[in-house]
This record gives C-alpha cells, structure tokens and sequence, in this order.
C-alpha cells in the first residue's frame, strides 16, 4: 500500500465522517402544508394579546359546560357517615341475654389483683440461666390514695422461680429476659407481666 493511497482512503473517511455531522445538525423542516396551519394571531401589543386570553377563556367556558355535572353525593374520605339504626336494632333478645349471663359469671370470679413485675435476675449455671422474678401484689385496691406506689407498706412482694405457686392463685409459666407468664388456677387464664 502506497501512501498516496493511505492518505486517499484517510482523507475520504473525513469527508464521510464530516457529511453525517452536517447532515445530522442539520434542522428539521415541518411537513405539514402551509394551507393546513392555524393562523397566528399578531403580538404587536398588550391589546391583541388581551384578545387570545379572551378566546381562550370563552373556549374554556365552553368545554366546562359540556363537561359532565359530578354525582350528587360524592364520597368524602374526610366525613363520617350517619350512624346506622339498623345495626342498633340487629341485636336480638338472645344475644342481650347470652350478654347479662358472661356479666354475671365474670362478676363470680374474684377480680383479678393488681400484680406488677418489680424486676427480674439471672443466674448463669451449667445447666442453663435461672431466672427469678420479683412479683409485688397490692392489697388494697380501693386506695384512693394514686401516689401511693406498689410494693409500698401494706403490699406482698413474691420473688418466685418458674413452676412455682404463689398467693394461692397464681403459677409461675415461664420468665423471660423482660416479661414473666403466669396461669390463673382458679379460672385458668394466662396473665403476662411486663416490666416497664
């Protein structure tokens, strides 16, 4: 290969490479025939663009009055609805005496004393971490005294293991890192303490 050849092909490359760049930059001219376009309206002053708003205002006006009227009652996401009466009456004699019977066995049972979990320790061993909690039990509910705190004068402090029975109601199900499980022997009930 010569080098007048070499330069020949370089040379007509660039020439290639400089026609797509042209005709790449090049703008593009609308299609569409001159007939077929809107007549523009002429800007030369506040006046006649005062009269393209006003067109196109009426032109809106004109479209929201075919546009379809909204349903007369719309849904609110941000109102309530009327209380049903309906619901009120579903309630059967049965149901409301079924009712009374649950108030009158719940009533049977000793209301449930006020426990709070107080702490809980462990104690690494070979055979695992053993856990005890410590459990205060208020005596007297009816205190009308609010400040008076549990475990204070007057309340029974328990410190229990797991499958222990304490104040002849309750057994000790299982003690976790932060809350404790106890059954209920008279009703049978689980009861969870947490610690707060």
């Amino acid at each position: 290969m010569t080098i007048t050849r070499a330069a020949a092909i370089v040379s007509g490359g660039a020439l290639l490479v400089a026609w797509f760049a042209v005709a790449g930059s090049a703008p593009e001219q609308d299609a569409t025939p001159v007939g077929d376009r809107t007549p523009a309206t002429a800007t030369s002053g506040p006046g006649s663009l005062a009269v393209e708003v006003e067109q196109q205002a009426g032109r809106l006006r004109q479209r929201l009055a075919e546009a379809p009227a909204p349903g007369g009652h719309p849904r609110n996401p941000f109102s309530f609805g009327e209380p049903r009466a309906s619901r009120a009456r579903a309630v059967s004699a049965p149901m409301l005496a079924h009712a009374a019977d649950i108030a009158t066995t719940a009533s049977a049972v000793d209301a449930a004393p006020a426990l709070v979990l107080m702490g809980i320790a462990e104690e690494p061993s070979f055979e695992g971490t053993h856990r005890t909690a410590v459990i205060a039990l208020r005596q007297a509910q009816g205190d009308p005294d609010p400040s008076r705190a549990v475990g204070g004068a007057g309340d029974d402090l328990y410190i229990v293991l797991e499958g222990q029975l304490f104040a002849d109601r309750y057994k000790v199900k299982t003690i976790g890192v932060d809350a404790i499980e106890l059954e209920d022997v008279k009703t049978g009930g689980l009861r969870r303490l947490a610690l707060r």
